[in-house]
């Protein structure tokens, strides 16, 4: 939470004039970032959409492009989660894959129903965070070495157990309700003569309850703000009492369980669990995060604005695709936004420090 000193008021006899008042309110506008995500959001829509009219087609373009919008926002919150404190989780596609992969062996193997075996993965993927956090705790080794440690082993451990419970590195056995949790849309879901929107997934219910329970951690909870503490300063934070280490493993034990929830949400659009699901996972987990206002040094997150970010990398790929654009010129263009995003929030940091020093 930031707080800023109160503006000294003028007086009543000598009100500012209407031109400096106006500039004022744009200034408030544009310095908002989630705001200007929004307003580019928007704005780009209507661009791709008057070159591509096929853009507005709800059932083959805006249905899986919201979908997308979902799964890749509980990736970036689960990003979020370890920022929160400083640190980074290079292994969360992988923690995504371990947690699938116990879903699957719950669905293939246990004969188990579709959500207690979501809720085994959630399990799985947080514990193996909860694991990572230990490391970092009692080693510590630099979060960026350790999960990327962690990165590789768990692309060895993966791999065992796909070779050895499966043929095609994939359980293929859907659940009674995975096939209509796929192509359904909210349209389909009605409270007695009230249905949802026919655009709008179900998936997406997942990613909303994933926003509130993480917006609520950080708002309102002591332990998320504690994080919020730690990662502003960890020294500080020791010396007021706070139980350090114990919430660097609850953050990865967080970013663990919300990446095994982005692996579900991946495979069961995709139809099936393989070992390959999260193997995409690295840059969009930053972008969304970064580009909504997270900062990678810690101590301040935005969940609103993460799943503003996503959404607009998300529209920008969906809007290029439709364009014609190549699979390089995307990467490209996703590479060449996380970089403009990282130079504008360290520009708006110095303005902010040269303001703090005038003040």
């Amino acid at each position: 939470m930031t707080l800023l000193a109160e503006p000294t008021q003028q007086p009543k006899s000598s009100p500012p004039p209407q031109r400096d008042r106006g500039r004022r309110i744009v200034g408030k506008v544009f310095a908002d970032q989630r705001t200007g995500l929004l307003i580019l959001i928007v704005v780009l829509v209507i661009v791709f959409g008057s070159l591509r009219s096929t853009f507005f087609d709800e059932r083959f373009v805006i249905f899986p492009l919201l979908r997308d919008i979902a799964t890749l926002s509980v990736v970036g919150l689960s990003q979020l989660a370890v920022l929160s404190i400083g640190h980074l989780n290079i292994a969360v596609g992988r923690m995504a894959s371990f947690g699938a992969m116990f879903m699957g062996i719950s669905y293939q193997e246990w004969h188990l129903p579709l959500y207690v075996g979501l809720v085994i993965g959630l399990i799985a993927g947080t514990a193996i965070g909860a694991l990572t956090g230990l490391i970092i705790t009692t080693s510590g080794v630099n979060s960026f070495v350790v999960t990327l440690a962690m990165d590789f082993a768990l692309l060895g451990l993966i791999s065992l157990v796909y070779s050895s419970f499966t043929t095609s590195a994939a359980f293929t056995v859907k659940p009674d309700g995975m096939e209509e949790l796929r192509q359904y849309s909210l349209a389909d879901v009605c409270v007695g003569n009230v249905c949802g929107s026919g655009a709008i997934p179900q998936l997406a219910i997942f990613a909303v309850i994933a926003m509130c329970v993480v917006g609520y951690l950080f708002s309102r909870a002591r332990t998320g703000r504690e994080m919020l503490m730690v990662g502003a300063n960890p020294i500080a934070a020791e010396l007021s009492g706070i139980p350090v280490h114990r919430r660097i493993i609850g953050a990865h034990a967080l970013s663990g369980g919300l990446a095994a929830l982005a692996g579900f949400l991946l495979a069961v659009t995709s139809g099936s669990f393989t070992a390959s699901i999260g193997s995409e996972f690295m840059l969009p987990s930053f972008l969304g995060p970064v580009l909504g206002g997270t900062l990678l040094t810690g101590g301040a997150v935005s969940i609103i604005g993460t799943f503003l970010g996503t959404s607009l990398t998300q529209v920008i790929q969906q809007g290029l695709t439709m364009l014609g654009a190549s699979v390089e010129s995307l990467a490209i263009s996703l590479g060449t936004i996380l970089l403009a995003a990282l130079s504008l929030d360290r520009v708006r940091q110095l303005v902010s420090d040269r303001k703090a020093v005038r003040r």
